[in-house]
């Protein structure tokens, strides 16, 4: 989870406070020294460490503050805003070429995970903008570079342009220029040469391969883990190059949380995507407001929303839904919920977004293979069996069978049916029956009679609609 650390030791100094009636100064300077030992230990810099408790001070000893009847919760709504004045205040657009070909340049260190982002982002630009991007290979130093972005092009379907590692990146970036146009790709994506530091033949041939390419994006990645260290890097970076944006590379990791909150204070470069996971469909677009509330344990409510707007198909969840009015509800049904929700990342990351969830989650291992064995197990089971859950429910040999086709235990196939049975009756619950009607519907005496629900014309997605 992202800045679980740091989120913890805010979320101590804040209760100092919330739900009290009155507060003084000294209540306010004693929350003030914990939030700034907080933010030193998430490594953010001293000077937006200072310039960050200033701003919340002067504002927590004002009027509004001091003289409401919620005083505690007004801090925690300037510390909210002050967090995502830091980090942005809101997102920033990736720049689109509307009359041609878009040109993105990305930079990094090595380490950094800027091949892995470079396949990211070319996927992310495929899915959103309906673009044909075009990887190009230009970091001839590193031979595993070219091989990775190859292997990643292969995975993702997409384009990647290389020449190995004996010709000059320059002389790459000018033939894979001249590919796309004869192509039709209308991004490109230069994966550059990291160094394990700065030097000066690295940044000359970046300023070579910008002066060539005329990118409309310069994009540093950055990693996450390297809190202020980031903030030096930027800078240099940015004084060669001019760097537009970032990528926070590693964000789903517990991140000190000092790369975040310093660059684009110290740089006023924007932080314009986050990688939030290892599997190539992770990366989210980076919003401050949206990272400041899981920060301050409040959740990301928006966030979710996002990921079953993109991973949920509208007309598959109403299927369901309206079978389960019905009183109909079977393994096909929960394998398809299974699949939309697995779409959407691991099960810690998506319970992560929900208000209040980040602490409860801390010490709890939640096993994303428990998926596949689930998927294993109703993948023994007959076509007659999936329809009909009671078959396997009240049978101890069809359990048996099915416990040694999926090569899995008799106790988890046993667990799953009595999970299933139980998930089912909260089901009903939820799509308002009562008790009586769930008895009558289980023994066949009682359809519920319930209005259809019309599909809403467009892409087929549903915001929100979607339960499990």
């Amino acid at each position: 989870m992202p800045f679980e650390s740091l989120s913890e030791r805010l979320g101590m100094a804040l209760r100092r406070l919330t739900g009290r009636g009155r507060i003084n100064e000294n209540d306010i300077d004693e929350m003030m020294k914990e939030v700034r030992v907080s933010l030193l230990e998430a490594d953010v810099n001293y000077k937006v460490v200072k310039a960050f408790i200033k701003d919340v001070k002067e504002k927590s000893l004002g009027e509004r503050v001091m003289k409401s009847l919620t005083p505690g919760d007004q801090v925690l709504k300037i510390v909210d805003e002050e967090l995502k004045m830091l980090m942005g205040e809101e997102a920033t657009p990736i720049n689109m070429n509307p009359n041609g070909t878009t040109v993105i340049l990305l930079a990094g260190l090595q380490g950094s995970g800027k091949t892995t982002h470079a396949g990211k982002l070319a996927s992310y630009l495929r899915k959103h903008y309906n673009s044909k991007p075009l990887l190009v290979a230009a970091d001839i130093y590193r031979p595993a570079a070219v091989n990775q972005l190859v292997t990643l092009g292969k995975q993702l379907n997409i384009d990647v342009y290389e020449q190995g590692t004996s010709k000059k990146p320059e002389d790459i970036v000018k033939e894979a220029l001249a590919y796309a146009k004869a192509k039709s790709n209308n991004v490109v994506i230069i994966d550059t040469a990291g160094r394990l530091s700065i030097d000066e033949a690295l940044m000359q041939e970046l300023v070579n391969i910008k002066n060539i390419a005329k990118p409309h994006e310069i994009l540093l990645a950055v990693d996450a883990m390297t809190g202020q260290d980031a903030v030096n890097v930027a800078i240099q970076f940015n004084n060669a190059l001019s760097v537009t944006g970032c990528i926070l590379t590693k964000l789903d990791s517990d991140t000190r949380g000092g790369a975040a909150l310093s660059i684009r204070y110290m740089t006023n470069i924007p932080i314009k995507f986050c990688g939030m996971g290892e599997k190539l469909d992770q990366i989210e677009v980076f919003h401050p407001d949206r990272m400041a509330s899981r920060i301050l344990g409040m959740g990301d409510v928006l966030t979710l929303i996002d990921k079953a707007t993109e991973n949920i198909d509208e007309t598959e969840a109403m299927n369901i839904a309206e079978r389960l009015q019905k009183g109909y509800f079977n393994y096909y049904d929960f394998l398809k919920q299974l699949k939309m929700i697995k779409r959407m990342g691991s099960l810690k990351g998506i319970l992560s977004l929900l208000p209040g969830m980040g602490k409860q989650l801390k010490n709890i291992d939640i096993d994303d293979k428990k998926f596949v064995y689930i998927e294993s197990i109703i993948g023994s089971m007959t076509n007659e069996e999936r329809k009909n859950p009671e078959l396997v429910n009240t049978s101890r040999s069809r359990k048996e069978r099915i416990a040694k086709g999926s090569g899995r235990s008799y106790p988890e196939v046993n667990n799953l049916t009595q999970q299933f049975e139980t998930m089912k009756k909260q089901m009903k619950q939820m799509m308002g029956l009562s008790e009586d009607e769930m008895e009558k519907m289980s023994k066949g005496q009682y359809v519920p009679n319930m209005p259809k629900q019309k599909a809403k014309k467009g892409k087929g997605k549903n915001k929100g609609g979607f339960r499990f």
